[in-house]
């Protein structure tokens, strides 16, 4: 981890000086230099100490880099077809990924399918069969669902318009042919 590394980014994006900083927190120069560059590893006390100097939360000084904020915009998305399907993936790929699914009238996401992870769905538009074991639904616009994916799951469109659902899919593993 680079925590040195993060703490001095963020000292100058604030423009604080080290002497600022000692001050603030009664550690030395000498002392805040080898933990901006990463010679030394503070106790979680004078992270703490340095969190609050440079209002961050402390978990923030501990994210790793593949852990911070990922940002896709708009004119950045993927897309992807799938058995008539329109996917729009609207994060990037990860232990959660959420994307805009347009399915055509008549349309579904595959058949009864399991995979690991959790899955949450808001219809945008149209009307919806969702199916999981015994379990079903028929959802309009503004509905929500939810539901344990290592469980067989359908979802079809059974309205005569197109149907435009968002979906949010977190696993603890990569998922990569779910859609």
């Amino acid at each position: 981890m680079n925590i040195g590394t993060k703490i001095r980014a963020i000292r100058n994006r604030k423009k604080f000086t080290i002497a600022q900083m000692c001050e603030a927190t009664g550690l030395s120069k000498g002392f805040i230099s080898n933990v901006e560059n990463n010679n030394t590893s503070p106790s979680i006390n004078t992270l703490q100490t340095i969190a609050e100097f440079l209002g961050v939360p402390l978990p923030y000084l501990l994210l790793e880099k593949k852990q911070h904020m990922r940002v896709v915009r708009k004119n950045a998305r993927t897309t992807s077809s799938h058995n008539n399907l329109k996917v729009e993936h609207l994060t990037s790929k990860g232990g959660l990924r959420m994307m805009i699914v347009e399915m055509p009238p008549g349309t579904s996401i595959g058949e009864p399918h399991t995979h690991e992870g959790e899955e949450c769905h808001l219809v945008l538009e149209g009307t919806i069969l969702a199916e999981q074991g015994e379990d079903s639904a028929i959802l309009e616009e503004g509905d929500s669902f939810s539901w344990n994916a290592s469980v067989p799951h359908f979802v079809k469109n059974i309205g005569d318009e197109k149907a435009v659902v968002l979906i949010s899919i977190h696993s603890d593993t990569e998922l990569n042919d779910i859609l």
